[in-house]
């Protein structure tokens, strides 16, 4: 898969690139519904005999506009959105800075700077795409501006459950602790990817060693608490029990952010320093404060047992 990184202008002095089926999109998460519009880009790049292509951007829009409050956390890094991208047969990968200067394009200029120049044959995005300054451009008025270099296809809402799947429903569920439900929205389970780092090493005195992971910066957490999950590194794949939140047994709330801790099951080496990924797989129970460490590790017992069970049903 080709990578191209481009900017506004900059990305003119692209040179003898072949013609493209596009989709195009932020695609947070890479939901299903996000996989219904790269499944039509490529279908029509097998049928028009070009190459398929992902348009996406970076950072995410609320990143750019206000005063930093409000970001919206990323459900996919992009590390992990490539590796997807790849994953799914993309021949090429348009990856846009989402700054001023592409903000502040017409619909008319974006068309013209994004799809034209670049040698896009076909546009395929959800119905609810939008595009140049204040989001007025429409697939509708895309197909317009097209005047016959190019044709686009809208897909239409994707439903789970009688509702629609949407980057926004999923950080719902994740900030309710609730990742069964996200891995059937995404098809997949819910993954954080981090490094290793080095904690307070309780756990170790406790008789459950930990994975201290520092995920990617601008990175959605599911809600504080005790999750069943399998643990990836050096390609190695291992079940775990992953707590996240501020440890309230030995912290006061709001003494520290929220951290991730995996006990990873039985295995015992120096994971300090890696980079690893951390799949969600089930909650076990919320985060909770205890009278005593004995009472704490009592309980973690019983969080590692249902943890077994819970991960030897999600093969």
């Amino acid at each position: 898969m080709d990578i191209y990184k481009l900017d506004y202008p900059s990305n003119f002095s692209i040179k003898n690139i072949g013609q493209y089926s596009l989709a195009v999109g932020f695609f947070d998460g890479l939901h299903k519904g996000h996989q219904a519009v790269i499944g039509e880009a490529k279908r029509k790049a097998k049928e028009l005999g070009i190459c398929s292509a992902v348009m996406t951007f970076d950072p995410h829009p609320s990143h750019l506009f206000g005063d930093g409050k409000n970001k919206v956390g990323y459900i996919t890094q992009y590390p992990e959105k490539v590796r997807l991208f790849r994953s799914m047969g993309i021949d090429a990968l348009f990856i846009v800075k989402f700054d001023w200067e592409l903000a502040s394009l017409s619909p008319e200029q974006f068309t013209e700077s994004f799809i034209k120049r670049l040698n896009i044959k076909h546009v395929t995005a959800g119905f609810d795409f939008t595009f140049g300054s204040k989001g007025v451009g429409t697939m509708e008025l895309m197909a317009e501006l097209s005047k016959g270099a190019f044709d686009t296809t809208v897909i239409g809402q994707v439903e789970n459950g009688g509702e629609k799947i949407s980057s926004t429903r999923i950080r719902q569920l994740l900030s309710d602790g609730n990742v069964e439900e996200t891995k059937s929205l995404l098809g997949r389970p819910f993954r954080t990817d981090g490094i290793v780092v080095h904690g307070e090493k309780r756990g170790r005195l406790l008789g459950f060693p930990t994975a201290n992971v520092t995920p990617e910066e601008d990175t959605i957490l599911p809600a504080n608490g005790v999750y069943a999950v399998r643990f990836t590194a050096d390609d190695v794949i291992r079940d775990g029990v992953c707590s996240v939140g501020v440890k309230p047994t030995f912290h006061n709330p709001g003494d520290i952010p929220a951290v991730v801790e995996v006990h990873v099951l039985d295995f015992d080496g120096d994971l300090y320093g890696k980079t690893v990924s951390v799949d969600w797989i089930g909650r076990i129970r919320g985060e909770l404060k205890f009278s005593s460490a004995e009472a704490l590790i009592e309980e973690m017992e019983k969080d590692k047992k249902y943890a077994k069970v819970m991960l030897a049903t999600h093969r």
